[in-house]
């Protein structure tokens, strides 16, 4: 299998899982991963121990006139650079992931006459998957779409792929009395500085809690020094790291999320049953964050913070309200649970496998 994607969290990491689950299946299967000098995967597969081949691409959506000019005419060359890597690796599957690398690597493939797919991980799809939908043979989604942007006959609704570490039962033991209530802070994986700086000003508000309380902050690599020197001027108990790698053990011993509300973030904390703070990149293409954070917010699972709103005082009476309260952080914390996915990565790897066999799978929907 070969899976092209990447650039950010939201995208790699279903990527990952679906190949934790593809590898599962058969200890002969291999996996190769396609993206850019530039993502995140560069860093974390080389630590996961994937092996990663580049293209020499960038995005062109939301640049100036000149910089998308000079991005789109990078897109022969990389399709030229796809054609030698899959000539190369003779791939059964290819799955684009979204990202930059999944356009040129997965519209290559089906020229080559190889079977291929992508991943939709949010409520409203990007340009790139809109557009190789009609090339694919098979699309997998996070979310029903009953045939608005995606014909019907080829999709197949899985849920969004999740790593087994987040998955799987970790037999926690129950929390002691006199450990303090942890909040777990993360703006994807490049950090996000309007979330960072009202985590601060939050804190600076949450004094009469020291003793209580314990932020772990993943703050990207532009915050690190700024975020440490402020919880150590509020004399505040703080793990701040630009980038954590044990992102599973991190959510497992968190009591409180405070993130965007990108589709895998979702995705994992349903799958884990937390409760989290959603504050949207209102920037996002189609404002799609805040329709995936209204879903968990809706099922009374999640509490939203539009950007616009989100200030130390708001986000400090958020946090002091839930400390305040067990009982409601309890009963958010099963509705959370009970839109968790397990499965989705299992899906996507069987139907995958079914498809490079040779079987054809119709509108078929594997969510209850």
């Amino acid at each position: 299998m070969m899976i092209a994607g990447g650039g950010t969290g939201g995208h790699l990491f279903p990527g990952i899982a679906i190949a934790e689950a593809f590898l599962k299946k058969d200890r002969e299967n291999e996996v190769l991963f396609v993206g850019t000098d530039r993502g995140l995967e560069k860093r974390v597969l080389k630590e996961l121990g994937y092996s990663l081949e580049t293209l020499d691409i960038e995005g062109i959506k939301g640049r100036s006139w000149k910089r998308s000019m000079q991005a789109a005419f990078k897109i022969p060359g990389s399709m030229m650079q796809a054609y030698t890597i899959i000539s190369k690796y003779s791939p059964d599957v290819v799955i684009g992931v979204g990202g930059y690398a999944s356009g040129p690597a997965v519209l290559t493939a089906h020229f080559m006459g190889i079977k291929t797919a992508i991943a939709e991980q949010n409520a409203l799809p990007g340009v790139t998957n809109r557009i190789l939908s009609k090339f694919v043979d098979k699309i997998f989604l996070s979310f029903p779409d009953r045939g608005q942007w995606f014909p019907e006959a080829r999709s197949m609704v899985t849920g969004n792929p999740i790593r087994a570490s987040f998955a799987a039962d970790q037999n926690m033991p129950e929390k002691k009395e006199e450990e303090p209530f942890q909040i777990l802070i993360f703006g994807g994986s490049q950090g996000a500085h309007a979330i960072n700086m009202a985590v601060l000003a939050a804190a600076a508000e949450l004094e009469i809690f020291r003793e209580k309380l314990k932020f772990v902050h993943q703050t990207g690599e532009k915050d690190v020094q700024e975020i440490r020197d402020a919880y150590k001027d509020l004399n505040m108990n703080a793990e701040v790291q630009p980038f954590i790698m044990d992102m599973a053990k991190a959510y497992r011993e968190a009591d409180l999320i405070i993130c965007r509300a990108g589709a895998t973030s979702v995705a994992e904390i349903t799958a884990m049953g937390k409760v989290a703070i959603f504050v949207p990149f209102p920037f996002a293409i189609n404002d799609h964050q805040t329709k995936n954070a209204e879903i968990l917010v809706h099922a009374k699972a999640a509490i939203m913070i539009p950007e616009k709103d989100l200030s130390g005082r708001h986000l400090a009476d958020t946090i002091e309200r839930l400390i305040g309260h067990p009982a409601i952080i309890e009963d958010m914390s099963k509705r959370s649970n009970a839109l968790g996915n397990f499965r989705a990565a299992d899906d996507v790897a069987d139907a995958c496998i079914k498809m490079a066999q040779g079987a054809t799978l119709h509108g078929v929907s594997l969510t209850n």
